[in-house]
């Protein structure tokens, strides 16, 4: 028990044996109990007066430490709470961070497949050029190369180069261009080839905020060529521009 309470308990019993031994050695017992009424409710008010101011004032210092400790307890448990909120900060942003990095790491996966789908894509434009007006002079064990390095995923943007190449050495806008939409076939792949490359783009804009994936893409060789073709689709005839009107297209 509190110290406070055992001094009012010892006080309180001095003071009680000191009135019993007032009302045994001053009024006598017999005395006391024939007291008026008004008299003995005078004598109990006195005497029991101080005790009551007694327990007052260790009550209200009981209660200031009560309040005091509580005080306390709300303090550290808002301190908890504050701990509990920052902890809670931190494992969001490690969650939105995983989060991230594996969007990152599925978009990875799925960049290899599309990747892929455009060199398959450039292989078929690549050689639809071949012994035509383009001048297309790629051997035929040159092509098996080329398409067994596609195939293998050795070399994914192997028919891209070729075609910026073939593309630089052309120094006729016009001969350029066949190259992409002199038939509805090339028109084909070249629009397939746009439509696949904007949406890996658009999605590696979702998952790098950054842009050091849209950017690594933009300067490989699709991405190259991507701003070729693109430029040259500008200049297609209007039921050769669109993908959706040259043919299928390859979803991801």
């Amino acid at each position: 028990m509190n110290w406070r309470i055992w001094l009012g308990v010892s006080l309180t019993a001095t003071w009680i044996s000191l009135g019993f031994i007032y009302i045994t050695a001053t009024i006598g017992w017999r005395a006391f109990a024939v007291l008026p009424a008004e008299e003995l409710g005078n004598f109990l008010e006195g005497a029991f007066a101080p005790l009551a101011f007694l327990w007052l004032v260790i009550g209200y210092f009981l209660q200031q430490k009560e309040l005091a400790e509580n005080t306390a307890a709300i303090r550290a448990q808002a301190t908890e709470i504050q701990r509990t909120a920052e902890q809670a900060v931190i494992q969001s942003k490690n969650s939105a961070a995983s989060e991230l990095h594996a969007r990152q790491e599925a978009f990875l996966q799925i960049s290899n497949s599309v990747r892929a789908q455009l060199g398959s894509l450039a292989g078929l434009l690549y050689l639809s050029i071949q012994g035509g007006t383009t001048g297309g002079t790629a051997s035929s064990e040159e092509m098996s190369r080329l398409f067994s390095a596609q195939g293998s995923g050795a070399d994914l943007e192997a028919f891209s180069r070729h075609l910026l190449i073939a593309h630089l050495q052309h120094q006729d806008p016009e001969t350029q261009f066949e190259m992409f939409y002199s038939t509805e076939v090339r028109a084909r792949h070249t629009n397939n080839f746009i439509f696949s490359f904007e949406r890996m783009l658009r999605r590696a804009s979702e998952v790098d905020v950054e842009n050091m994936i849209s950017d690594a893409l933009s300067a490989s060789a699709h991405g190259f060529l991507f701003r070729v073709m693109k430029r040259h689709q500008a200049n297609a005839p209007t039921q050769w521009s669109d993908h959706t009107k040259t043919g299928t297209h390859i979803n991801f």
